[in-house]
């Protein structure tokens, strides 16, 4: 399943130079703002879900050291700095036809599952984004059942 995430992440249009900061029109800013909004929805970064955006970003652009961090950073200054979720949406829906935006709803089930558990919020926060993404209520199903089929089990109160 990750071969085929990172698969779909390469595909994702960049719209500017690999070796210049990403800039707000950029899609890999808007992807990365949406899983900054998705780990945070629950308001607890879990390492689990932090470290796999991260290898998802880096493994998905070629990325490394310095640029990685520009991505991440970009994304998460987008997503503090947005208002909603449709700038981010908005701008991955002109750039993704309808089975990649069923893919990347895949992709942030995953990161949401990553440490284990899901939250409520965090459940909130992906239908609300599929919606916006436009994918159906059956795809969104499917995605999220994918995810947590794959998801490892949650931590123990002694882990």
């Amino acid at each position: 399943m990750f071969d085929r995430i990172l698969a779909f992440l390469k595909e994702l249009p960049s719209g500017v130079d690999r070796d210049k900061a990403p800039g707000a029109d950029d899609p890999r800013v808007a992807a990365a703002a949406l899983m900054y909004h998705v780990m945070d929805a629950d308001g607890v970064r879990q390492d689990a879900e932090w470290e796999r955006m991260k290898a998802i970003l880096a493994e998905a652009y070629g990325l490394s050291g310095e640029a990685l961090d520009d991505l991440v950073i970009a994304g998460g200054a987008a997503d503090e700095d947005a208002v909603d979720l449709y700038t981010f949406t908005s701008l991955l829906k002109r750039h993704l036809d309808a089975a990649q935006r069923i893919e990347f709803v895949g992709l942030m089930w995953e990161i949401a599952f990553a440490d284990g558990e899901l939250h409520e919020l965090e459940d909130n926060t992906l239908w609300r984004i599929a919606e916006l993404l436009g994918v159906d209520r059956r795809d969104q199903i499917l995605e999220r059942q994918k995810a947590r089929a794959e998801a490892p089990a949650a931590p123990t109160a002694d882990e």
